[in-house]
């Protein structure tokens, strides 16, 4: 089989049904722990229209996603190292055109995206809540799919979903679950909930990979503008998304083969999977 993605490139979202359950903490600290366990990382701002990695990290960006979109400048050319191994790629902010691209648009941005992403281990792209004609497009070209909820009613409503949107829509069914701002029981019994309720009407199951507790720490990282990895690496979430990172960082090394036989961003076919396609 040959290796169109040679590099054995990772694509991952995080998603979510509604906003303000944590999707752009998790995304920065889970890339900055890949790095930190020696793998090259890109992470990408998909909330379209109102990014803002580059404010959890301090940064003024002069240029973003929409400049590509525009054709002013190639993707490399806008990617912003953090760290040693971690760049980003960030969004634009207050550019509501951006979250409805139609078909043109997101093959341009996924073409020219193609080459920039061979060189990394791991793509990681943090979208925008909801379910827009962007969300889901880029969702479905991720090799996996983290859906984030907290215990909140709300929350696994709407994640629920966005899971059933993409597969109604495009027959995704493979989906991985993480519960922010829990305890280990509180997140074994919301996935529980959202895991039967996917078995009962959709007729798949879930991933459970993992929680992150709630931990006050991450305010104060966040008004430092400090990722919270480098601010506190050893309060209780930091310790919790290293869990995750190293259940992430075994998949890719276990599946190098595998992956290699896929391209890094794919539109998703009903029957495929993140793990035999």
């Amino acid at each position: 089989m040959s290796a169109v993605n040679p590099g054995s490139t990772v694509s991952l979202c995080i998603m979510s049904g509604k906003g303000g359950v944590g999707k752009t903490n998790l995304a920065l600290n889970l890339g900055l722990t890949l790095r930190d366990m020696g793998h090259r990382l890109l992470l990408m701002d998909c909330d379209l229209g109102l990014g803002n990695l580059d404010v959890l990290l301090g940064l003024t960006p002069e240029k973003n996603l929409q400049d590509i979109l525009g054709g002013e400048v190639k993707p490399e050319d806008v990617v912003l190292a953090v760290e040693d191994g971690l760049d980003i790629l960030p969004a634009a902010s207050g550019v509501p055109e951006l979250v409805e691209m139609d078909q043109n648009q997101r093959d341009s941005l996924f073409e020219q995206l193609a080459g920039l992403v061979a060189g990394y281990d791991f793509l990681l792209m943090d979208l925008g809540a909801g379910i827009s004609s962007t969300v889901l497009a880029l969702a479905r070209m991720a090799q996996m799919r983290i859906v984030l909820v907290t215990p909140e009613p709300t929350s696994l409503t709407d994640g629920y979903a966005i899971i059933k949107v993409l597969n109604a829509k495009f027959g995704v069914r493979d989906f991985c679950v993480v519960v922010n701002q829990a305890s280990a029981e509180e997140s074994r019994e919301t996935f529980q909930r959202l895991n039967m309720a996917c078995k009962n009407f959709l007729g798949f199951e879930l991933l459970h990979l993992g929680h992150v507790r709630l931990d006050r720490t991450l305010t104060q990282a966040v008004i430092h503008q400090t990722p919270l990895a480098r601010f506190a690496p050893e309060c209780p979430a930091s310790v919790d998304i290293r869990v995750l990172a190293g259940r992430i960082a075994r998949y890719r090394s276990e599946n190098l083969e595998t992956i290699a036989a896929r391209r890094a961003l794919k539109e998703f076919l009903p029957g495929a999977t993140a793990r035999n396609t």
